[in-house]
């Protein structure tokens, strides 16, 4: 059963390191929330060590500026591992061919920004969908726009046989008060056409394989360290973490607020009722990260 908490502090000295959901976890998309900045800050403070996990589907760079204009900063955070960094590299290495109908806004175009890391990377070339061998998905065009309005472009995709590379599995995020898709509903839309979606962030493995090795990399990473996920995507940081087979902590305050009944924190038989309805089932649970 999950167990309800009142702050981080209260399990934070069972692990050695955090790795945390960014996007309703530390910030709303428009500023960063004081009490989960400050959490981190004291789980550093104690030796303990954050990986920001995000489905953010752009470069660690990007990620890096944008969470610092929301004020998070340096001293509550060791690393970072995006979605997008991990589905770069399935691009370069040719994962959707090389020539690539983009969707996205403009912002996302750091997408196709240089990855080092990769030997001998295939050239990219982004081209209209008539002239495309795979799609490269960072979001719709509009995030306000529901998904179906790219029916008659998917099912053209479909038809010629086109990998859709989804760089971030996020269905909705609430920036402030209002909800915006993400690339994953598109994703979600084209595999249910017949298509077929490639996924790279959580809950799927490649992006937790990149969490790790950005935590062994860091100065006095253990071997085999105590990890706990955090975040408020029940189908992405908690079942990403149920497959991982590691600890979890439910944000409930955030993309589940409504159906946990969170104010302060959850309503215990509200969150029963919805974790055993989705089928996955976090270790602890807070209202919100403090």
């Amino acid at each position: 059963m999950t167990e309800i908490i009142q702050t981080f502090a209260d399990i934070s000295d069972r692990y050695d390191v955090a790795f945390v959901d960014l996007w309703g976890c530390m910030h709303d998309g428009v500023r960063a929330f004081p009490d989960a900045v400050a959490a981190m800050q004291g789980f550093r403070a104690h030796g303990g060590k954050v990986v920001l996990v995000t489905n953010a589907p752009r470069a660690r760079g990007p990620v890096e500026a944008q969470i610092g204009s929301l004020g998070i900063p340096d001293d509550a955070w060791d690393s970072i591992a995006t979605s997008g960094d991990s589905a770069r590299a399935a691009m370069f290495r040719g994962a959707v061919g090389r020539k690539v109908w983009f969707m996205g806004e403009k912002h996302d175009r750091s997408f196709f920004e240089p990855l080092r890391i990769i030997e001998e990377p295939v050239e990219i070339e982004v081209v209209e969908l008539d002239q495309a061998e795979g799609i490269v998905c960072c979001g719709p065009f509009d995030p306000h726009a529901d998904p179906g309005v790219n029916r008659p472009q998917f099912l053209y995709a479909k038809q010629k046989g086109l990998k859709l590379l989804c760089a971030n599995p996020d269905m909705v995020v609430d920036r402030g008060g209002a909800r915006e898709w993400c690339a994953g509903a598109l994703a979600a839309l084209y595999t249910e056409m017949g298509g077929e979606s490639l996924y790279f962030g959580k809950p799927h493995p490649p992006i937790y394989d990149l969490a790790r090795r950005r935590y062994g990399a860091l100065n006095g990473a253990l071997d085999d360290p105590r990890i706990i996920s955090i975040g408020d995507g029940i189908h992405t940081d908690i079942l990403g973490a149920q497959q991982e087979d590691i600890d979890s902590l439910f944000i409930t305050g955030g993309l589940a607020a409504k159906e946990t009944m969170t104010g302060h924190a959850p309503d215990p038989q509200a969150l029963t009722t919805y974790t055993e309805r989705e089928m996955v089932h976090p270790t602890y649970a807070i209202g919100f990260l403090r």
